[in-house]
């Protein structure tokens, strides 16, 4: 997801530049406006004004370290919200588990089938997995799109529960791909397809067990303040929102190298 720079940060930060600029002050605390008469704020104002359309590029060079300030913060933030909850998201009990479990490099996933970032990170995720072999991949079913999210969700943990990790993965694989909305209908003829018992399936999505397991990773997202997918975890690291391969593999490495 593309920063976004709120318009009162951008005023202030130009704002900011812009005085120490056309004052040369030291540092916009050299300033106090409250001391100055109304008539020295109109001729500073009118200075600062004079100065930004004179130099229009220094608001945007005072946002870019604005937003590397902020991402700075931010992933510093993450860092201490991974560590606070390493325990849930790596040892939950139930979430699926894939990849080599024994891996050096654990990733957790937050997804939602019908995400579109979600589904073009699949396959992206699965080739840096199979490419690595030395990562251990958690997911985590995060459905916050909507009913059919939900009923997605439902099914996959239902499987799960009924028939195993291999049929999950199957399944997993299947509805990440799935055109339309997963109806009964549809997701009967893939259980069939994929050679589970369907009725079984079928009848454990609305059991308590499934129920709580969503209740658990939301909570859990909630926690961690992540509210859209696809959202991973790198080892300590919080990547929020897709990441193309390339830039996976840059972080895995980091991880392994401490960094």
């Amino acid at each position: 997801m593309p920063f976004k720079t709120p318009i009162h940060a951008l005023r202030g930060a130009a704002a900011a530049l812009a005085l120490m600029t056309a004052c040369g002050a030291a540092s916009a605390q050299d300033l106090d406006l409250s001391a100055m008469t109304p008539e020295q704020k109109d001729a500073f104002g009118a200075q600062v004004r004079e100065y930004l359309l004179a130099n229009p590029q220094v608001i945007m060079e005072a946002v870019a370290v604005l937003e590397q300030r902020e991402q700075a913060q931010q992933a510093e933030a993450d860092v201490s919200l991974v560590q606070a909850h390493m325990d849930a998201l790596v040892n939950d009990g139930f979430s699926w588990v894939g990849g080599n479990p024994e891996g050096d490099v654990t990733i957790v996933e937050f997804m939602d089938y019908r995400c579109g970032y979600c589904r073009k990170a699949h396959p992206e995720v699965e080739q840096l997995i199979a490419s690595d072999g030395d990562i251990r991949l958690i997911v985590k079913e995060f459905p916050i799109l909507g009913e059919a999210s939900v009923v997605a969700s439902r099914f996959a943990i239902a499987t799960q529960i009924v028939a195993g990790d291999d049929a999950y993965k199957a399944v997993h694989d299947a509805l990440i791909t799935m055109e339309g909305n997963p109806g009964n209908g549809p997701l009967r003829r893939m259980a069939e397809t994929l050679g589970l018992d369907a009725d079984a399936i079928m009848a454990e999505m609305d059991s308590d067990e499934v129920t709580r397991r969503i209740a658990e990773t939301r909570a859990l997202a909630q926690s961690m303040q992540i509210s859209g997918t696809p959202s991973f975890v790198f080892g300590d690291q919080m990547v929020r929102g897709y990441a193309p391969l390339d830039i996976m593999q840059q972080i895995v490495a980091d991880v392994r190298a401490g960094g």
